[in-house]
């Protein structure tokens, strides 16, 4: 059970990480853009827009989160729900041609 002294740590750990996957998240979505404008091919294009979609759900889920001081299972849920569709989309890149 979380204690409500360790509020301001958790906060300071979730935001760690949602910055993480930001940035990781950023340099995925970058370099498969980057390959899809050096060869073309469509599956890189989906790969870079899943990636975006997903790293745009932890930014989504931050604004949630911190600026608008959503309930947290709301915050939890909209991210799922983008992750839903961002890994919809990689999937769709990796099986088409």
């Amino acid at each position: 059970m979380t204690h409500f002294s360790d509020a301001p740590l958790l906060a300071t750990a979730v935001i760690v990480v949602q910055t993480g996957i930001l940035v990781l998240g950023g340099l995925i979505t970058y370099f498969s853009f980057k390959a899809y404008r050096r060869t073309g091919e469509p599956s890189l294009r989906a790969l870079a827009i899943g990636f975006g979609v997903v790293t745009f759900g932890a930014i989504v889920a931050g604004v949630l989160d911190v600026l608008l001081q959503t309930d947290l299972v709301v915050g939890l849920l909209v991210d799922s729900v983008i992750t839903l569709v961002g890994f919809a989309i990689i999937t769709y890149s990796l099986y088409v041609e």
